[in-house]
């Protein structure tokens, strides 16, 4: 009987909620976005243009791995035991993980489904593949180096032992090896790298054939220039080893931060050097590692990361770091030393090679936010593969010790604004977000809301997007995302259905305010049908943008800026200058009154921000004018009049502050007319009612109207009409009616933690509920379709339930704790179609719908993998060194040398044989004749392996037929020497005897 009885003091004649059923009430789960835990690694496919990234198992879930594609594509797998990512690599048609448990797991990108997962027999420090191998290679702690079949999913019987432990079988300490990488032109060439220093294997010979290792003489500052060991001779160990883009050098990295370039012929060191210094290894130098005092020495980084870029021309390279910087630069980033085109290695001096990596043609620093370290990077490739997926990049996505991750050019270092070019995904962590919020925003508004920016093109273009149903009725849910830089993006979350305008939107607060610290947004308010937005800051300033195109494109902001500036502020000057349509900058307030803890932007140009200090202000944008402002402390002696209970009056003395700010259009209790009305609740539960009122010259005025006193911290207002339940709210179309006398019957519906109430604005009592043995962290009033409107809210003990208005009966209850983190809770928002945006993990969100059928989150349809992208070929030795004796593995051979003699075709090797019959059939369908004179007999029934027998002999024939030709070569240019000689010296003869002496000419063309 108590929900009948609150209808009737409430003042509300009508069930609102008589055809919501609790059968209506359940979780369907819709999606999710962001990053569940921290990113571990970052790979990039060029050939698929497709990212994944790997992330740590935490206490918000396992290690999972995203791929990212072009647009909203999207795929998520789970490793198939608990453990995070520990490497990701991309391989023609998979994606390789190995995971802390050291296990091999193997996907396919074009099912998304795991196929193979393997237990290696020790501990996993390195993985290695190629794209035109189907094979994955595994450094393990021992020092034992195997191989797994990609193709059989098995473990092949070829392995390589120990190295380092052949060369010094004394060595007590532990040597695994910590690094793997093929020759970026001879497949049958490995790198291994071990603790103590890395040797390179070949296939062909099936051993080791030249060793590295380095070591400091006395005297020799090294790479940590640590006075107190510089006088002892020392080993630093090894951390990375990798080749040079055209296998000319090889650079090693080591735990002192000193980079080390060898020449691979001889073994010998060319260059030792850190960032600073060079020459580092000779006795006698001087380095720059000074501290910030006199006396003292700075200490410097781990080398995290190395990579050997290259341009489109293999030669044309440069080194690009992370690490190895002293600890007191101010500038944090990655490093990038511009080597230029290499020497000449036969032609070429030593000192010349020498001189080439002591002085770069440039050294720059690519700058990452300053708070953090930059301890991996994925390089961006245009096209290739190959060169250990450094050539020819155009980005380098950097992934910081916070977590976040940065986008740079690349070798410029400027900043890639994540929109539209990276899934909306990753925006979460680029850098993370610090506040949500929520705007319904019709259909047609939000698809002309396209912006217009200078950009360069998507960095990811892969997969395809799967179709979902489209809803042309529903508004969009447009959410807005603040921030650790001082940016806000919006972006349509969609209805589970076809997102129409997948682009996302950007404003740049901190050029707005003209700084680029203290940017942090407090709260986030946007008018869905204006597309007006206003954010509060943590500094007191509230700053308004709208929609316009940019009259100063590419041009800064001006320089002479006021830092403190007190009242209102024209910035439409300061719009980002590559912005040419979109959400731009149009004033700033400054009242000084502390941190914005309460802001709304309504339909109609009216804005209500409340400050910490518990003032209030009412800011009109016509003009734009502050039209009232007040401070919630002059209410404290009316609050005495009008206590519901003695329990929730206020107390003297306890800091007020507003928490939620409303607009409506509805008529006070005592009014005889409907009028625009702003409804402001405080931390310690009471509404203050304010009036709107329109002016003779055309402006508004307010004025208080009364204040009503709750139980509790009020976290939700809402203005409904009495009559059908239809938000009362001060829509454009309400506010027109008013000039026509149109009246609303209107009633207020707050929230706070302990309780609710639903009365008449602005003093009447109204009835109210507690709620038991849970408190509210977030409500709103939920439309069902035609059946009637609910009160939903997220409570505590993980619960999300329905109330009846204005019964406040209980309809329904769907437990959400395992989707929805119950600490952030307080920040989760409930949409008036019944869909909730919840935090699931520190970077993630997950979207429910209450009214649904209990269905989990849906599998994503997106397609990843395109089969009609080809992978291109390996390179390989130039013609130069194959035919001065260098030994050319194919991969095929490698074939035979890993999976031994006994190993069937790959399915690899059968489609390229497959492919080739049908070129061969083609050929043969264009000229019969020809081909008939040509093909061997009996070539139509050569199997794979008899065509592979017939290329070996063909191309052991020409071998023989060039021999041949270069014997017969020799033998001529001989007799033509003997001969010359021969006609000289009867010349010369015949001079002497007084003939004439003819002079010779000889041209010899080649």
């Amino acid at each position: 009987m108590a929900h009948l009885l609150r209808g009737k003091q409430a003042g509300v004649q009508n069930d609102l909620s008589a055809g919501i059923i609790p059968e209506l009430f359940a979780l369907d789960q819709i999606a999710r976005y962001g990053i569940t835990s921290q990113i571990s690694t970052i790979a990039y496919d060029p050939v698929q243009s497709l990212l994944a990234v790997g992330t740590n198992e935490s206490t918000y879930g396992d290690g999972q791995i995203y791929i990212f594609g072009q647009k909203r594509v999207c795929a998520t797998l789970n490793l198939p035991r608990k453990a995070s990512v520990k490497i990701l690599q991309f391989c023609a048609d998979k994606l390789i993980c190995v995971d802390s448990r050291n296990d091999l797991v193997i996907y396919s990108l074009e099912t998304k489904r795991l196929l193979a997962s393997y237990s290696p027999p020790g501990y996993v420090n390195a993985l290695l593949t190629d794209p035109s191998l189907d094979w994955a290679l595994l450094g393990l702690q021992n020092g034992d180096v195997v191989a797994y079949d990609l193709d059989r999913e098995v473990l092949a019987p070829f392995k390589i032992t120990n190295l380092w432990r052949e060369r010094s079988p004394k060595a007590r300490v532990l040597l695994p090896v910590l690094t793997l990488a093929l020759h970026p032109r001879d497949v049958g060439t490995l790198l291994i790298g071990y603790a103590e220093g890395a040797a390179i294997f070949s296939f062909k010979q099936n051993n080791a054939i030249k060793y590295f290792h380095y070591e400091l003489p006395p005297g020799a500052p090294g790479g940590d220039s640590d006075p107190t060991a510089v006088k002892t001779a020392r080993c630093p160990r090894l951390t990375q080893a990798l080749w040079h883009p055209t296998g000319t050098f090889i650079l090693t990295g080591h735990e002192d931060s000193s980079m080390v370039f060898w020449d691979p012929k001889d073994g010998r060191v060319i260059m030792a050097r850190t960032l600073q210094d060079t020459n580092v290894d000779k006795v006698g130098s001087v380095t720059g590692s000074q501290g910030l005092t006199p006396g003292t020495f700075s200490v410097k980084t781990p080398l995290f990361k190395i990579a050997w870029c290259s341009k489109k021309n293999p030669d044309d390279t440069g080194i690009l770091i992370a690490g190895g910087a002293p600890t007191t630069l101010a500038t944090k980033g990655l490093t990038f030393f511009e080597l230029g085109v290499t020497p000449n290695y036969a032609t070429s001096s030593w000192q010349v090679l020498s001189d080439h990596l002591e002085s770069p043609n440039r050294q720059r620093i690519l700058p990452t936010p300053a708070q953090a370290e930059v301890v991996d990077f994925c390089v961006i490739p245009r096209s290739s593969p190959h060169f250990a997926g450094a050539n020819d990049p155009i980005a380098v996505i950097a992934l910081l010790s916070s977590g976040e991750i940065a986008t740079l050019s690349f070798p410029s270092g400027h900043p890639i604004l994540p929109i539209n070019q990276l899934h909306l995904s990753l925006s979460f962590v680029h850098p993370f977000v610090s506040q949500i919020g929520f705007a319904p925003i019709e259909r047609t508004r939000w698809l002309g809301m396209r912006e217009s920016r200078q950009q360069g093109p998507p960095i990811l273009t892969g997969g395809a997007e799967a179709t979902h149903p489209l809803k042309r009725h529903e508004k969009r849910n447009i959410l807005q995302t603040s921030h650790a830089d001082g940016t806000v993006r919006l972006w349509d979350a969609g209805h589970a259905d076809e997102i129409e305008n997948p682009d996302m939107l950007q404003v740049d607060v901190a050029r707005a305010l003209g700084r680029f610290q203290d940017v942090e947004v407090s709260r986030i308010s946007m008018a869905g049908a204006t597309g007006e937005l206003a954010l509060g800051l943590r500094t007191g300033e509230m700053a308004v943008f709208k929609w316009g195109r940019n009259r100063r494109l590419g041009y800064n902001s001006p320089q002479d800026i006021d830092r403190n500036p007190l009242g209102f502020v024209d910035i439409v000057d300061r719009a980002d200058p590559s912005l040419k349509e979109g959400l731009l900058p149009f004033i700033l307030l400054n009242q000084q009154s502390g941190p914005i803890t309460a802001l709304k932007m309504s339909e109609v140009g009216f804005i209500g921000v409340g400050y910490e200090n518990g003032s209030v202000t009412i800011v009109d944008l016509r003009g734009p004018a502050v039209i009232h402002e007040v401070s919630l402390s002059e209410f404290s002696k009316q609050n005495k009049r009008v206590n519901f209970r003695k329990s929730g009056s206020h107390q003297q003395g306890t800091a007020e502050w507003p928490t939620v700010i409303e607009f409506g259009v509805m008529t006070l209790g005592g009014d005889d007319y409907s009028s625009i009305c702003m409804f402001v609740g405080t931390n310690v539960g009471r509404i203050a009612t304010f009036k709107l009122l329109p002016q003779a010259n055309g402006g508004y005025s307010a004025q208080f109207a009364g204040l009503t006193s709750l139980d509790d911290y009020i976290i939700m207002i809402s203005p409904l009409n009495a009559e059908n339940g239809a938000p009362a709210s001060a829509s454009q179309s309400a506010v027109a009616n008013l000039k026509v006398g149109s009246k609303v019957n209107g009633i207020l519906l707050a929230v706070t933690h302990t309780g609710a109430r639903i009365f008449k604005p602005s003093t009447a009592k109204g009835a109210h509920k507690m709620w038991d043995d849970f408190l509210c962290d977030a409500a709103a009033v939920v439309e069902y379709e035609d059946r009637g409107s609910v009160l939903v809210g997220v409570f505590g003990d993980g619960y999300a339930r329905a109330f009846s208005i204005p019964g406040l009966r209980e309809i329904g209850a769907s437990k959400i704790s395992p989707l929805l983190d119950v600490k952030r809770l307080p920040q989760a928002v409930i949409t008036n179609s019944g869909d909730i945006f919840g935090w699931s993990g520190p970077s993630e969100i997950a979207v429910l719908n209450v009214w649904g059928a209990g269905q989990e989150f849906p599998k994503s349809e997106d397609r990843l993998f395109n089969p009609e992208l080809f992978i291109p070929p390996r390179p390989t030795i130039s013609n130069l060194q194959w035919m001065s004796g260098t030994q050319h593995v194919s991969p095929a051979d490698m074939d035979l040398l890993i999976g031994g003699p006994d190993r069937p075709p790959s399915r690899r090797m059968i489609e390229q044989a497959r492919l080739q019959q049908l070129s061969q059939a083609s050929s043969s369908t264009r000229s019969p004749v020809a081909n008939d004179q040509a093909r061997p007999v009996g070539e139509n029934e050569e199997g794979y392996w008899a065509y592979m027998q017939r290329q070996l002999n063909e191309r052991t024939e020409k071998l023989g037929v060039m021999g041949d030709s270069m014997d017969h070569l020799q033998e001529t240019s001989s007799g033509w020497a003997n001969d010359v000689s021969k006609f000289v010296g009867k010349q010369k003869k015949k001079a002497v005897l007084g003939g004439k002496f003819f002079v010779l000419s000889a041209v010899v063309n080649f």
